[in-house]
């Protein structure tokens, strides 16, 4: 990773197996993630590979969504599906949350 950033903000995780995963560098400086998005941070491994983390955004903090020590230099096509799982699931309880609320203003008329 270039020096002066925290990780990779994903911004969108292609649904092919083989599919690629779109970041863009997130600076040192950067507060919380926001709600539903993916950070994913690597360093070389002490032996061999790369460490690589992804942290998730919640309401109010962010958390440690997974982690891969000394994973392979083809790393994304390990943690792609994990990342792949995670965007799905948001999307979907956007959308429940969505309708719930249109639900509820409903049922006040």
């Amino acid at each position: 990773m270039p020096p002066g950033v925290r990780g990779a903000l994903v911004q969108r995780v292609s649904a092919l197996p083989e599919g690629p995963l779109d970041v863009s560098w997130l600076p040192a400086g950067t507060p919380e993630l926001p709600l539903g998005r993916i950070r994913l941070h690597w360093e070389p491994a002490s032996r061999a590979g790369w460490d690589v983390t992804a942290h998730f955004g919640l309401a109010t903090t962010e958390v440690l969504l997974a982690s891969w020590p000394a994973a392979p230099d083809d790393w994304p096509r390990l943690v792609r599906p994990t990342i792949h799982e995670v965007t799905g699931l948001c999307a979907a309880l956007a959308v429940a949350t969505v309708a719930l609320d249109l639900s509820n203003r409903l049922a006040e008329v």
